[in-house]
């Protein structure tokens, strides 16, 4: 399936030359490149430990909890410098991120996770039951189990639940870390098509880092590769689909021991 992308405009987001630091020795970030077009799914891709999941939570400005900085370079979000900007005022900028791992409630049934999304943003009670209709409209077996404790659920459910929270914020770019991580491959198929679904009529920007690249490529419209806390490539996916290079490091070896004759093709690519 190919995915035309959506016209040149200003990127909503932008990453420029971005490194970053953990406990202010450990380098995770050395050159990160990107920017994600309003009403486009961007896939960030790379191997375990390639960077991806630190260049989303720098994106969120959520770093500093975890005594990481940005140390160089710029991410701007619709405008706003994100390093100036509280990770709360961000959300509420219509910039909602899903960490890895889902962090539901587990206490609280699954109806409960998705009214904290709500929260944030201050929502009326006519409103969040607005979006609640809305959420379940788009994941059926959120509605069956709503009353299911999150702790009790499945993970497919789980991560239906964590996405959904993050659609009751109504984000304007919404950032997953993972989401297929541990699933099912039809439970995955059947997040990323309503991510589409939802791309496709309301214009949600995505920016998705995944270690499953087959579903990734399949579903968005340009990807970026990073390679050791770098990015080394940036194209449309339909042209990511038939390099042979991106074949040999990514689905084989893997980006964190590329083979001699891949390794030189990716650097003069470009980001």
């Amino acid at each position: 399936m190919t995915h035309a992308s959506p016209p040149p405009s200003r990127p909503l987001l932008r990453i420029d030359a971005v490194e970053a630091t953990y406990q202010q020795s450990i380098v995770a970030l050395h050159g990160i490149h990107l920017t994600v077009q309003p009403g486009e799914i961007h896939a960030l891709l790379g191997a375990n430990g390639a960077g991806k999941s630190t260049t989303l939570k720098a994106v969120s400005n959520l770093l500093p909890a975890e005594r990481g900085h940005v140390t160089a370079g710029q991410i701007v979000f619709d405008g706003h410098d994100v390093a100036r900007t509280r990770p709360a005022d961000l959300v509420r900028r219509g910039l909602v991120q899903v960490l890895e791992g889902r962090h539901c409630f587990r206490s609280l049934t699954l109806e409960e996770n998705l009214r904290t999304g709500g929260l944030g943003r201050s929502a009326t009670r006519a409103e969040i039951a607005q979006d609640l209709d809305r959420v379940y409209a788009i994941f059926p077996r959120l509605a069956a189990q709503r009353r299911t404790l999150a702790g009790l659920s499945s993970g497919g459910e789980q991560q239906m639940a964590a996405i959904g929270r993050a659609l009751m914020s109504r984000p304007r770019l919404l950032v997953l870390d993972e989401p297929s991580m541990g699933l099912a491959p039809l439970v995955v198929r059947d997040i990323f098509e309503q991510l589409q679904r939802l791309n496709r009529e309301t214009g949600l920007s995505i920016l998705v880092a995944e270690q499953n690249s087959t579903v990734a490529l399949h579903y968005a419209h340009r990807a970026t590769v990073l390679e050791a806390g770098a990015s080394v490539l940036t194209d449309e996916t339909a042209t990511l689909r038939q390099r042979s290079d991106i074949q040999s490091i990514y689905f084989g070896q893997g980006v964190d021991a590329p083979s001699p004759s891949a390794g030189p093709a990716l650097a003069s690519a470009g980001a």
